[in-house]
């Protein structure tokens, strides 16, 4: 899936139609977040959690490399793993102990990391000359159910430029 970001309200309009189309039965959801500095990553993710329902402060987990926010049964485990220098510092982070059914890892920067969990969704975020451009890629039963839930999403229809 293509989606077009003209702006950062469309890249929060995203975010809010992935937690709209989150799976409601999950088994440990992985989800990659690529991408440039300042293309949209955290935008995205802020608006998804805002969405579920996090009430307080949601901060960027740059320089603490690990947030968790607990929403009923479900925590979302939010990495960014930039600030790694060797991908075998990701063993120190303690991603193993998140990998239960009731959590879902949102990792931003996983190209900076050695063994991560096979994600079940790639969002790759990229410059383009109108803005941004999201693309969506599953990897997973759990994420081809997350994309087709999307698809139906009539909010994202303004900005989806191509449904494969």
């Amino acid at each position: 899936m293509q989606i077009e970001l003209a702006d950062s309200v469309a890249t929060e309009n995203l975010g809010r139609a992935l937690a709209r189309g989150l799976p409601e039965r999950t088994q440990g959801l992985v989800v990659y977040l690529r991408g440039e500095l300042g293309a949209g990553k955290t935008t995205c993710v802020r608006a998804m959690l805002r969405s579920l329902g996090v009430t307080g402060l949601i901060r960027s987990p740059t320089y603490t490399l690990v947030e968790v926010y607990a929403l009923g049964v479900r925590h979302f485990v939010h990495v960014d793993l930039y600030r790694l220098v060797d991908p075998e510092e990701v063993g120190n982070l303690g991603l193993r102990d998140y990998l239960v059914p009731e959590h879902i890892l949102l990792i931003e920067w996983p190209e900076k990391g050695g063994g991560l969990p096979r994600p079940d969704l790639v969002i790759t975020l990229t410059y383009t000359a109108g803005g941004r451009q999201a693309v969506l890629r599953a990897d997973g039963e759990c994420g081809k159910r997350w994309l087709s839930n999307l698809e139906h999403d009539n909010s994202l229809t303004p900005y989806v430029s191509n449904l494969t």
